[in-house]
């Protein structure tokens, strides 16, 4: 069954914001590590933000601009998206880590829940 499903994504303009929002099965979201990720055709998968004991760890590429935040009532995390750029253009992935890892981890390959992913497409 399903158990990470992202949304919130569409087409926006340089500049304008957007909210991704994943929903999770509650055993993931209450128990596992949590991170989005995104992926461009012909690149690697990559890290974008995680939120973590509290603090949210961010890719270089996004601090300033992208805001994560859960919402435990309903087992749903976000990714705030603002002052977004062409660059920003991707698939975006929500991702769990069953290891419940102890440190900060930003690569794919740690991760084995994954959703399906939701497009941005942000316009010049």
């Amino acid at each position: 069954q399903v158990q990470l499903v992202e949304s919130g994504g569409g087409l926006v303009q340089a500049g304008g914001s957007l909210r991704l929002s994943c929903a999770a099965s509650e055993k993931i979201f209450r128990n596992y590590a949590m991170a989005w990720f995104r992926q461009t055709p012909g690149k690697e998968r990559e890290f974008v933000v995680t939120l973590r004991w509290s603090r949210t760890y961010a890719a270089d590429s996004v601090k300033g601009r992208f805001t994560i935040s859960r919402d435990n009532a309903k087992n749903t995390m976000y990714l705030e998206m603002n002052n977004l750029k062409p660059e920003d253009t991707a698939v975006y992935y929500c991702a769990a880590d069953s290891r419940r890892p102890l440190v900060v981890v930003t690569t794919p390959g740690d991760y084995d829940y994954w959703g399906r992913g939701t497009q941005v497409t942000v316009s010049s």
